[in-house]
């Protein structure tokens, strides 16, 4: 406790706290890595939350854009009932009232062809918002994967400084490269 706050600090965050500050330029160089490496983490955080919303608006795009094709898909059955009552119509009547039956056909007809124009429009453009969100949860997975080496690094270079177990180092370091790059590979959408 100190000037009336409370803090809890993991057994881990009192031995790095406290090595780093003991002046040995071994704990020094590790305590700052861990900073970096968490600096690090939370870009990559950061970017893996905002390829996730990214995934998510896209999807829902998506649905939106699938739930209006099917209502043009919907029109467009509902112009097809009407236009063969208007057939029957003109096959069974004569004269001027086939005539009337005869233009609703045609009427129908050309409404249809809208309708569909405009259904397949909008399931493109599902499509197009399906791959999208398909891109971005790629990209996402990948940040994920970034931000769990560079956790997984920050980690180890909390126990170098426990055990000062120089090879722990290396793999920290080693781990945190490996994180880096998985970080450049999803900031290109690879």
């Amino acid at each position: 406790m100190s000037e009336g706050h409370f803090h809890v600090h993991g057994p881990h965050d009192h031995a790095v706290e406290h090595e780093a500050q003991s002046g040995d330029p071994f704990a020094g160089r590790i305590a700052v890595a861990t900073a970096i490496f968490a600096t690090v983490g939370a870009m990559f955080g950061y970017m893996g939350g905002a390829t996730q919303n990214d995934a998510l608006m896209f999807k829902n795009d998506a649905a939106i854009k699938k739930t209006e094709a099917s209502d043009q898909w919907n029109f467009y059955q509902a112009k097809s009932s009407k236009q063969n009552l208007a057939e029957l119509g003109a096959t069974l009547t004569a004269g001027e009232q086939q005539a009337k039956y005869q233009k609703e056909a045609e009427r129908y007809t050309t409404e249809k062809a809208e309708i569909m124009v405009a259904a397949k429009v909008l399931e493109e453009k599902a499509a197009a918002s399906e791959k999208a969100s398909e891109a971005s949860l790629h990209v996402h997975h990948r940040w994920a994967q970034a931000m769990t080496l560079i956790q997984i690094a920050i980690a180890l270079a909390a126990i170098t400084i426990l055990t000062r177990n120089r090879a722990l180092n290396v793999a920290a370091h080693g781990v945190a490269a490996g994180a880096i790059a998985i970080g450049v590979l999803a900031l290109l959408h690879i």
